[in-house]
């Protein structure tokens, strides 16, 4: 996880991938670009949709701190709560050292820890599981269903999800978004986005009741295959959450740079 070109490719995908999710859910959401700072704001009640995160590389602890405070500013001045992104490779060494009582100094509190991944998948066989069949985000109802798979398994409210997804044409046209089903019954969901010549994997989640089982990274094979298909494109990256982390390189993604999400202090 040292290679700073990966690094910044993983903050270039998500300040491009979230300036579409975000126009989608509204187009006059806040998708500026600030000296150092990326925010790709919808205001919604789907956390994931309100970010901010530093964007340019070798900050020292002193542009760290200012960072912080510009990026805490911005998340004020919002209706509704949202995540700083802090890809800690674009820091210096002592910017590392010095980042939670920064961020603190802030009004800043870690949330949660996440890793961005890349992978080059030449060949991506189509998948196949014995308990699950796929199918495709086209109707409003299984995007519904989609939204509903990742408020159950991020621990959100359903409207909150909802509010994310429903009703969303980028997300049933243009985005391979699939739902793994057991039975017919709705299990896990995964997509797959091109953005800037890569697949770009995101919201993969399956409910708390059927996770282990392997149908997260069935699903989220499907959306690759499906994917890589369509559009010819052979290199992928996300952003994993803790838990989601060792799904990944069973697929063939690296880690390649480690991210903490900072949320305002209540």
């Amino acid at each position: 996880m040292t290679d700073l070109a990966d690094s910044i490719e993983s903050v270039r995908q998500l300040a491009a991938g979230w300036r579409a999710v975000v126009l989608d859910r509204d187009p006059a959401a806040d998708v500026r670009d600030l000296p150092g700072l990326a925010v790709r704001w919808a205001d919604s009640r789907f956390l994931f949709w309100n970010t901010v995160t530093l964007t340019e590389p070798g900050v020292d602890a002193g542009l760290l701190e200012q960072r912080l405070h510009e990026a805490a500013e911005v998340m004020r001045s919002k209706q509704r709560p949202g995540f700083l992104w802090l890809f800690e490779d674009l820091l210096d060494e002592d910017a590392r050292t010095a980042l939670l009582p920064a961020a603190r100094r802030a009004g800043l509190d870690h949330a949660f820890p996440g890793t961005g991944m890349a992978a080059d998948l030449p060949s991506i066989p189509e998948p196949v599981h014995p308990e699950l069949t796929f199918a495709r985000v086209r109707t409003d109802d299984q995007l519904l269903t989609y939204a509903d798979i990742n408020s159950a398994a991020y621990g959100f409210a359903l409207e909150d999800g909802r509010d994310g997804l429903a009703g969303s044409a980028l997300w049933k046209n243009d985005v391979h978004a699939y739902l793994a089903l057991r039975d017919g019954v709705p299990v896990a969901c995964a997509a797959a986005a091109e953005v800037d010549g890569r697949l770009f994997v995101v919201l993969v989640a399956t409910l708390p009741e059927w996770q282990r089982r392997g149908y997260g990274e069935a699903v989220t094979r499907k959306a690759l295959y499906e994917g890589a298909k369509a559009t010819g494109i052979t290199r992928a990256t996300l952003h994993a959450t803790e838990a989601g982390a060792p799904v990944y390189p069973r697929i063939g993604f690296v880690p390649n740079s480690r991210i903490h999400f900072f949320g305002l202090r209540g």
